[in-house]
């Protein structure tokens, strides 16, 4: 289990700062480049789980790399290059701070506030009579504020952005086209696979030309839920649980030993079993999203191999 990469501290030519994400590491370089490293590290309710899973930076990195490709015709983004497994590099920009969160049925964050006696999720109405993973009647937008280092995201209505003055009304209108269009095109991937794309978030950025661009990650499983289409329809007639394609397995786990991310509780511990088994169903997760095999990278020394691709890429 010590193949892992949890930690970076590299110093690249150029480098003005880092940034320490949940679970990327963002370098930032000269001429508004920025490097991203996807690290192996796990996180759910809000809390960065203190052992790594291998291969899961490289799994999260390819899926969103090949995603990002695969949208580019529709929608642009930041991505440049991709020198290592575990590394991407794209343009600089001025992130949104909202997460455009979309769902298409009623699962997770939305099924717990209908349960509740929610009607309006976000300012959005959701249609009385629905049951859990529910489709809606077309998708809807539940836009989240981007929360500093160690705070939830919140929920917040597109009035209360327009209002507060977190997003212009223009620019906002192009997040809402773009987030539809990206969502309709990872539906159409993964009908082709197979599955149902559930809920997903996107988050944005402007470049320095004033350009909006996608940034960050894009239909991997640890942004977005899943569903197998296949005995979808039987499921819901039964009342029965839908089988996920998603990281909701390792909060169920979780959620089994007494943890949700609140005060006083304490990381259960994870075994070296239990982390193989996490590490092999974040590569069943891939083999299923992106329909090919997952080919694992060399991971006898992780750090060295991230150096010696990036510095011959940025040679």
């Amino acid at each position: 289990m010590s193949n892992t990469i949890t930690d970076t501290n590299y110093n690249f030519p150029g480098q003005k700062k880092v940034y320490k994400g949940k679970v990327r590491e963002v370098y930032t370089l000269e001429d508004d480049t920025l490097l991203m490293v996807a690290t192996d590290r796990l996180s759910a309710f809000d809390v960065v789980m203190p052992k790594g899973i291998p291969y899961k930076g490289q799994i999260l990195n390819q899926i969103a790399t090949q995603m990002m490709k695969a949208t580019e015709d529709i929608v642009p983004n930041w991505l440049v290059a991709t020198p290592d497994p575990n590394v991407a590099v794209g343009h600089a920009c001025e992130p949104f701070k909202v997460e455009m969160v979309i769902r298409g049925y009623m699962s997770g964050h939305a099924a717990r506030e209908y349960k509740a006696g929610k009607r309006l999720l976000c300012g959005v109405p959701m249609p009385e009579g629905m049951k859990e993973n529910d489709k809606f009647p077309q998708p809807i937008i539940t836009p989240a504020t981007k929360a500093e280092k160690g705070d939830h995201d919140e929920d917040i209505s597109r009035e209360d952005i327009l209002k507060r003055g977190i997003v212009s009304e223009e620019d906002y209108e192009i997040l809402e086209k773009y987030t539809h269009a990206l969502f309709q095109r990872g539906t159409e991937i993964a009908a082709e696979r197979g599955l149902i794309l559930v809920d997903t978030k996107y988050e944005f950025g402007k470049t320095k030309n004033g350009e909006i661009v996608l940034i960050d990650e894009i239909h991997t499983p640890d942004s977005s839920r899943y569903f197998y289409e296949e005995g979808y329809e039987e499921r819901q007639a039964k009342g029965e649980p839908q089988k996920q394609l998603s990281k909701e397995f390792v909060r169920q786990w979780l959620i089994q030993n007494g943890f949700q991310g609140l005060e006083g509780q304490k990381v259960p511990e994870m075994t070296d079993e239990y982390i193989e088994s996490v590490s092999e169903r974040y590569i069943e997760l891939y083999e299923n999203i992106t329909g090919t095999t997952f080919i694992k990278a060399d991971i006898s020394n992780i750090q060295e191999r991230i150096k010696t691709n990036v510095l011959s890429y940025l040679d």
